[in-house]
């Protein structure tokens, strides 16, 4: 029997921003879930959300002595740099005072980027479309990196499928209420990954180039989530008539 005066998480109170929400988690990791399989299948085996395995592809390229091989994963890694840079920019003060919603402009950019890509035939050089994708998850993963109260990420799922097995195990044990919330929503956001990169694989085989304009509609419903929260917000505080 579990000690009845051992201390449980507590549970949340306050209401959760936007940005931090288990929907638009859901469709930013269906996004992410789906590019990664739009540059495998569409780009040669290729993985532009995750730059771990550029650099080490990268590595063992170099010590093989294929330099040429090697230095073509370092524009994805460069890009991927550039895209934290971009972020961290829309966050400094005078940023803020142009950009009222850094947020929003982030994933507008995504969009923009995403709808670019869409028109880029097969026949082009790889590393464009890989550089653009690598661009894209990084403003995401930068962006986005809350669900609800604890740290995750969009377009990977290994850190996220371990912070679901912890808090199961953790609900399971010690009868943790908090923790089974979390496994819970851990699970769902694995689980878009997992369809998402399914989707994205079919979609990739039968429409080609233009099947990536289904993560822009996705990360466009996402966008169409904040203004209506915000609307939401506003009725509640408005008094009645």
């Amino acid at each position: 029997m579990p000690n009845a005066a051992a201390p449980q998480s507590a549970e949340l109170t306050h209401p959760i921003p936007t940005s931090h929400t288990v929907r638009l988690g859901v469709l930013l990791t269906l996004v992410g879930g789906g590019l990664d399989a739009y540059t495998f299948i569409g780009r040669n085996g290729v993985f532009a959300n995750a730059q771990s395995g550029n650099i080490v592809l990268m590595g063992v390229a170099a010590a093989q002595g294929y330099w040429r091989q090697a230095l073509n994963h370092l524009p994805s890694i460069i890009a991927f740099v550039v895209g934290i840079i971009v972020v961290e920019s829309l966050r400094r003060p005078k940023a803020v005072a142009l950009v009222r919603r850094p947020v929003r402009a982030a994933l507008g950019l995504e969009i923009a980027v995403l709808a670019v890509v869409g028109f880029i035939p097969r026949t082009a050089p790889d590393i464009l479309v890989t550089v653009m994708i690598a661009f894209t998850a990084s403003v995401q993963v930068s962006t986005f990196r809350t669900l609800v109260d604890t740290k995750y990420i969009t377009t990977m799922t290994t850190g996220n499928l371990r912070s679901a097995a912890r808090n199961a195990y953790l609900a399971l044990i010690d009868h943790d209420t908090a923790a089974a919330r979390r496994a819970r929503q851990f699970g769902v956001i694995v689980l878009a990954f997992a369809l998402g990169a399914l989707g994205g694989a079919r979609l990739t085989a039968t429409e080609g180039p233009h099947a990536v304009w289904v993560g822009a509609a996705l990360l466009l419903a996402g966008l169409v989530l904040f203004v209506h929260d915000e609307h939401t917000a506003a009725g509640k505080r408005s008094p009645c008539r």
